[in-house]
């Protein structure tokens, strides 16, 4: 059945923004800072690496748009073993990651309702809830999954532009002698690279629209404008929300905060904010995690319509949507889960969240270099604006890569090495087909 094909520009790039835009945000100004102007400097250049990319996914969905994203283009550029081995480590990506954003919700959660946090194994039920009830309402059609996504993402930018905005008065009322004192001597590319390591974290998603490109309407051009529209404004806001907290609060007290908006908001407007930002926040979590879930669905989906996954998992609902890819991510997503709530699960758990970040890593550099093979090849017009475009995108991904350390590079090597056995078996299988009607008509 022919996909209906539901979203729009708009929720493509609510879309986008709303799975850039999570509950980790939230927190980030805590772990930047050490680092005061470095973490601006961190910004700016995550900004323009994260912008690169972007472009190289908008010029590929414009001559490629397929269902799929990474898997697709990689495939397109290095053929079907490439192409799954990418896929394979960004599918489990996607749901491990849901893992951490579904239970980071329900803990802001817990901040409102405190028995969830307080009675026995309800945090793992509110966040198992959380689960399947965006897992239905994406069986449901992808048009009532992109209502929600922009729904929760108009909502979940009312308390950055609140942080703009009280950021704006401070520094209109006292001056800029408020703000962590500029010296050049403390800019130093170690700072640099270090706190673009981690706003990176921030912008993972920037590729989001690309993957259900067979719901998009007129996809060639609705995906690279909500592609580029939705990283740049991200990114925009970002860098000024961040940089506010960062540097208007002292880093003592920004060090060891749990909740830097709502103490950033408490500092100078008063009252107890923090209830207010854990609403916020609760929102902002609900609203990347539907993103997420959607996109966790459609990559298997278009994985196995392409025949490198089970060709069950190809078969869609009588509304369009990959009811059967949905179930069984959602499963995994489980599994990973009840792992995380059992104690002695947890250190594994941190090892595979670290594998699934590590793997989105990868997907970018791959695509980075499909773009320049493509183009070499003449399947994407020459240009010198998308060969340097796309070299800088690689070389940003290596050095963000380099960033993450050796060890997360290791491991994200092992998982990808791990998908080869996966797509020999599916290889097999489709053969065997073949082969039996080869003896047979020999007979």
């Amino acid at each position: 059945m022919k996909p209906a094909r539901a979203l729009g520009f708009w929720m493509c790039t609510a879309l986008v923004v709303g799975n850039m835009i999570g509950s980790g945000v939230f927190m980030l100004p805590a772990s930047l800072a050490p680092y005061g102007w470095n973490a601006v400097a961190g910004w700016i250049l995550t900004i323009a690496g994260a912008l690169c990319l972007a472009f190289v996914f908008a010029r590929l969905a414009r001559s490629f748009p397929k269902a799929g994203g990474p898997y697709a283009y990689t495939q397109e550029a290095f053929g079907p073993a490439a192409g799954f081995v990418v896929a394979w480590a960004y599918w489990i990506s996607l749901w491990v990651g849901n893992a951490a954003i579904a239970t980071g919700t329900t803990s802001y959660l817990s901040v409102l309702v405190p028995q969830i946090a307080e009675v026995p194994g309800l945090h793992a039920g509110v966040t198992l809830a959380l689960i399947w009830g965006l897992t239905a309402v994406n069986c449901a059609g992808a048009r009532g999954a992109g209502e929600v996504q922009l729904a929760t993402t108009v909502l979940k930018l009312l308390p950055l532009l609140a942080v703009i905005v009280l950021a704006a008065i401070v520094l209109g009322r006292d001056g800029p002698a408020t703000l962590t004192p500029f010296r050049l001597q403390d800019l130093a590319p170690a700072g640099v690279t270090s706190a673009a390591t981690l706003t990176l974290w921030a912008l993972l998603g920037l590729e989001s629209a690309t993957v259900p490109a067979d719901k998009v309407i007129d996809p060639a051009r609705t995906i690279p404008r909500a592609t580029l529209v939705g990283t740049a404004f991200t990114g925009v806001i970002y860098l000024v929300v961040c940089s506010a907290v960062v540097l208007l609060l002292p880093a003592d007290q920004l060090r060891a905060s749990n909740a830097p908006f709502a103490d950033f908001v408490t500092r100078y407007w008063g009252g107890d904010a923090g209830r207010l930002l854990a609403l916020f926040a609760a929102i902002s979590g609900f609203g990347a995690l539907n993103g997420w879930v959607l996109l966790q669905g459609e990559l298997p989906h278009a994985m196995a319509v392409g025949g490198v996954f089970p060709a069950w998992l190809a078969k869609q609902s009588r509304r369009g949507t990959p009811v059967r890819a949905h179930l069984l991510s959602s499963l995994c997503l489980t599994a990973v889960v009840a792992l995380n709530y059992s104690k002695s699960m947890a250190e594994l758990f941190t090892f595979i969240a670290l594998l699934a970040t590590t793997a989105s890593l990868f997907a970018y550099l791959v695509c980075a270099l499909a773009a320049l093979r493509l183009q070499a090849r003449g399947q994407l017009d020459a240009s010198l604006a998308l060969s340097l475009i796309a070299v800088a995108a690689a070389v940003y991904s290596v050095w963000t890569l380099y960033g993450a350390g050796g060890p997360a590079v290791a491991w994200g090597v092992v998982l990808l090495a791990a998908g080869a056995p996966v797509y020999a078996v599916m290889r097999l299988n489709a053969h065997r087909p073949q082969i039996a009607k080869q003896r047979g008509f020999r007979r």
